[in-house]
């Protein structure tokens, strides 16, 4: 709510601060203000829809409600920054000089002081709980206050006669960089919605949590995806085929507690099988460590 309010405060400054200088800086930054606005709408929704309790129509929850949002921002941010890259050339072709140069460094300075306040109260957010998104949502924030900054030092420089190109050459530079940065947010949401599988490290966590348990013999069939704000975990475990179907059941809900444990708000699924069969349909990607 904090990050949506400033944001909305700070947009309107750039709109009318825009107008009034004329700088292609400020009207990157703008761009980039209203991409926030839209960003962090959708973040304060779409984190209120991830985190609802799974339902009958979706049994997963709704984590990916998070990945849907993201691809939606980062086509407002690539529209954003086409718009700022085909003024800033236009304006190297005929360029005006800047106008209010030292009401234009004012609306920036307050840019930053609000960016820095939204980077601050994420902060204390993110020490009571854990985000992912609110985490993504500081990290732009941090990278608007140091664009922000270029920006100021921008406009000091085309304020003097004869150095005019430098402002719309800034804002293009901007907008460059908003591009590349929101390849990251867009690959990590494809992802997230083609089922790809956990990062290694947390994979061997998975491995790490299950083998911790004296009774596991082994495991195998080893699969993973993301849900957004929590993980599906799948997997053959591995028990003394000796073991009556209660005790089986008992381990088997045991180890499940762990992963959930490790893996707060998972989904897991645990096939359960006398150790040493055989399966040579297995692949060595998916395949588990046996312990004897």
């Amino acid at each position: 709510m904090t990050s949506l309010g400033i944001a909305t405060l700070l947009a309107t400054a750039k709109i009318v601060g825009a107008f009034v200088t004329g700088s292609v800086g400020v009207l990157s930054s703008l761009a980039d203000s209203l991409a926030d606005v839209a960003a962090s709408g959708l973040t304060f929704w779409t984190v209120e829809l991830a985190h609802r309790p799974a339902d009958e129509d979706h049994r997963y929850g709704h984590g990916r409600a998070e990945a849907l949002s993201s691809l939606v921002q980062a086509a407002l941010v690539v529209a954003s920054a086409i718009f700022v890259v085909y003024v800033g050339v236009g304006r190297l072709f005929d360029p005006e000089p800047l106008r209010e140069g030292r009401w234009a460094i004012a609306v920036m300075a307050l840019s930053v002081a609000g960016s820095l306040t939204i980077v601050g109260v994420q902060r204390a957010t993110l020490r009571r709980v854990e985000s992912v998104a609110i985490e993504a949502d500081s990290l732009h924030y941090k990278g608007d206050v140091l664009s922000n900054l270029a920006i100021i030092a921008g406009l000091f420089v085309a304020s003097r006669p004869g150095f005019g190109w430098v402002d719309p050459v800034i804002g293009g530079l901007i907008a460059l960089y908003l591009m590349v940065s929101i390849g990251g947010v867009a690959r990590r949401s494809i992802d997230q919605l083609m089922d790809r599988e956990l990062p290694e490290d947390e994979r061997a966590r998975v491995a790490a949590v299950v083998e911790a348990d004296p009774d596991v013999r082994g495991f195998h069939d080893l699969r993973t995806r993301s849900l957004g704000v929590s993980a599906h975990i799948d997997l053959h475990l591995e028990l003394d085929g000796h073991l009556d179907l209660v005790t089986a059941h008992e381990i088997t809900d045991r180890v499940e507690r762990a992963l959930l444990a490790a893996f707060p708000g998972s989904s897991v699924t645990i096939h359960t099988e006398p150790f040493g069969l055989d399966d040579d349909r297995l692949d060595d990607r998916v395949r588990g460590p046996r312990r004897a």
